[in-house]
């Protein structure tokens, strides 16, 4: 169902936000986040194009990448940024090497914000590790769920409980994962 129809309105703003998961040939995997801002009408600048940044130009043209192995630790990570409002952005992308060594799991977004937040990163690259995460684990989780062998008797699997659908009271787990599932008081389906 698509949204409801607007207000009359003039655009003036668009940040699209594009992430891709790649399985490399070495059994890694490289997340690929990749931020672009554009306004639709020309804005001052202090720094770029003699003062003006055109209609279509856009302020922030950056990206993260980052390479997981199948338990979502980062091996390594590379940022860069082809436009920015000033010179002097680009100087922190050394900066995201310290992804290096962490793992996506819950408490990521946390340990990301201690590491990037005000003078220790980019605002923009730093919102852009949450749907890196994401695209991570949507990569990964047809092979994850294989090696993990979510079979009675096993442990709980990462996803569950970490959103509605997958809550263990769920209809979808009850039907795909029963041995998962939890049950009422009454040993009726919750």
């Amino acid at each position: 169902m698509p949204l409801s129809k607007p207000a009359p309105r003039t655009q003036q703003h668009t940040r699209t936000v594009v992430c891709k998961g790649y399985r490399r040939d070495d059994g890694l995997w490289d997340i690929e986040g990749h931020l672009v801002d554009v306004k639709d009408h020309s804005i001052t600048s202090k720094e770029r194009n003699q003062g003006e940044i055109p209609a279509g130009e856009p302020i922030h043209d950056m990206a993260l990448r980052i390479t997981i192995d199948l338990d979502l630790n980062i091996v390594d990570a590379e940022a860069t940024m082809d436009f920015t409002p000033f010179q002097h952005c680009k100087g922190i992308t050394q900066a995201y090497k310290k992804l290096i060594g962490v793992q996506i799991k819950p408490g990521f977004t946390k340990v990301t914000k201690t590491l990037f937040s005000g003078e220790n990163g980019c605002t923009h690259l730093l919102e852009l590790l949450g749907p890196i995460a994401t695209a991570a684990y949507q990569a990964t989780y047809q092979d994850r769920e294989k090696e993990e062998n979510w079979e009675p008797g096993k442990p709980l699997p990462p996803v569950m409980n970490t959103c509605h659908t997958w809550n263990q009271r769920s209809p979808v787990v009850q039907k795909h994962w029963p041995h998962f599932a939890l049950f009422d008081s009454d040993n009726t389906k919750a």
